[in-house]
């Protein structure tokens, strides 16, 4: 909003002044990302700026922390780099593994989360659903209790539910419990925690979709002749379509970030990124992680970038005007 014409000494003294506080809490916030980035490109193997990076020399400046990521854990990392040691890459690198498991987890556990979201959020938003207020808080109930009261909690119940390996659930997930057919250690206790962990993101964002959702559609459709299956996926999920994707979005950046949870319920063979970094930080501290990092900043601005067009695009199909 510019500043009027009219206004007092004092208003213009302090329309600058909210800016410039505006401008240093925002600095605040983003310092640490601002420091993260430029140390990846360290040539040193330290946490600090060398005098080098201080003077912009490119001699100071190396991706030899990117490269890293590939060779930890590569059993000859300085042989030639033809298609066999990229397949060795693939199959042994620490980090690459451990990327492959934090997708993994994350693609299984946002698909659970959004399918469960957004059948809570279709059910909350209707008028004639009774303790609708304390079903929320339930759901939601994650975002407010520390997450290491939900990892613990887990961590006792999934030692404790073990699946014949015979049964219908063994034969349909036996390819993510553990040896012993077990959700703790397994990738399928995993999925199942980061779900829970990712739900309430999904119905929040669905639920605030569907505030503004026009009910009078429902009968349109209901009054042509549609059958409830029809008035969903031809009425409904095409408008609430952007909240859904955003909440998904929200479901998978939760599960990607998550460390307390993976620490409590995973095994050896369910390392991911997270847990990766946290183990880096506690036996070897390495320039590494600040790649990790940096590659993680990128990821989460792509994100929240799309979320932030989805927003508008939503606000758009439900004409809702705005900035």
């Amino acid at each position: 909003m510019a500043l009027p014409t009219y206004a007092t000494p004092l208003e213009r003294i302090w329309y600058y002044a909210f800016r410039v506080i505006c401008a240093l809490i925002f600095l605040f916030l983003i310092a640490p990302i601002l420091v993260v980035i430029p140390l990846s490109f360290n040539v040193e193997p330290y946490f600090t700026f060398t005098e080098k990076m201080l003077t912009l020399d490119p001699e100071g400046y190396s991706l030899r922390w990117y490269d890293a990521l590939l060779t930890f854990g590569h059993p000859n990392a300085e042989a030639p780099r033809d298609a066999q040691w990229w397949s060795t890459v693939w199959e042994r690198a620490t980090w690459v593994q451990a990327a492959k498991n934090s997708f993994w987890v994350g693609i299984w556990a946002t698909i659970l989360a959004t399918t469960l979201g957004t059948i809570a959020a279709l059910g909350l938003s209707r008028p004639e659903m009774p303790y609708r207020r304390l079903i929320m808080a339930l759901l939601i109930s994650p975002m407010i209790v520390p997450i290491i009261i939900i990892a613990v909690g887990m961590s006792f119940f999934f030692a404790k539910a073990c699946v014949a390996p015979d049964s219908a659930m063994g034969l349909l997930f036996g390819w993510a419990l553990s040896e012993k057919g077990c959700l703790a250690n397994s990738h399928l206790g995993v999925i199942m925690a980061h779900a829970v962990l990712g739900i309430p993101f999904v119905i929040i964002t669905v639920t605030a979709t569907l505030s503004g959702f026009d009910q009078s559609l429902i009968r349109a459709a209901q009054s042509l002749g549609a059958n409830p299956r029809t008035t969903f996926f031809k009425v409904i999920m095409p408008l609430i379509l952007p909240g859904v994707i955003s909440g998904a979005l929200f479901a998978f950046v939760t599960s990607f970030d998550e460390v307390v949870a993976v620490l409590f319920i995973a095994g050896p063979d369910q390392q991911t990124i997270p847990r990766q970094m946290f183990n880096g930080i506690r036996e070897a501290i390495s320039p590494a992680i600040l790649a990790v990092a940096t590659i993680l900043v990128v990821i989460s601005v792509a994100l929240l970038t799309t979320v932030e067009l989805l927003r508008r695009r939503s606000d758009r199909l439900r004409g809702v005007t705005g900035r």
